[in-house]
C-alpha cells in the first residue's frame, strides 16, 4: 500500500531530475557552439563569414547541415556583431560577439500526472572574444 502511494511521487521526481539534466546539457551544448562560432569569427575579416558562423552554432559545422544540435534551433536565432571599440583605447580593441536569442528548452513530456512541464525559455546565450591585433 505504501509503495502504491509513493511511486507516483518518485516517478515525477525522477522525470524532473532527468529533464533538469537535459536542460543543463542542452544549455552547455549551445554555449559551447556560440564560443566556437565567436572563435571562428575572430580569425575572419569583420563582417564576413557570418553565414558559416551561424551554421557552426546551429549544426556544429560551417556547412549547412540537416539536424540542428538542439531541437528547434535555427540560424534566424543567431546573430553575430563586431562591436565598436571604446573611444580612447590604444591600441583599439576589436571584438566579435555571437548571440543566440529566443531559444526555449522543450521538455520530452508536455505533462506528467497533470503537472505541466512545457517549454522553458533560455535567456540570451552570448560569447564575446577579442580579435588578434
Amino acid at each position: 500500500m505504501e509503495l502504491a502511494l509513493v511511486i507516483p511521487f518518485l516517478l515525477v521526481m525522477a522525470m524532473l531530475v532527468a529533464e533538469f539534466g537535459r536542460a543543463i546539457y542542452q544549455y552547455n551544448v549551445l554555449a559551447k557552439s556560440v564560443r566556437d562560432a565567436a572563435r571562428y569569427l575572430t580569425m575572419q575579416t569583420p563582417g564576413t563569414h557570418v553565414t558559416e558562423a551561424k551554421n557552426l552554432v546551429v549544426y556544429g559545422t560551417t556547412a549547412s547541415g540537416s539536424a540542428p544540435l538542439a531541437p528547434g534551433l535555427t540560424t534566424t536565432m543567431v546573430s553575430a556583431a563586431w562591436p565598436s571599440a571604446p573611444v580612447g583605447t590604444n591600441p583599439p580593441i576589436s571584438t566579435v560577439q555571437v548571440t543566440i536569442s529566443g531559444y526555449s528548452f522543450q521538455s520530452m513530456w508536455p505533462s506528467v500526472f497533470g503537472l505541466p512541464f512545457g517549454t522553458v525559455p533560455y535567456s540570451d546565450i552570448a560569447a564575446t572574444m577579442r580579435r588578434p591585433t
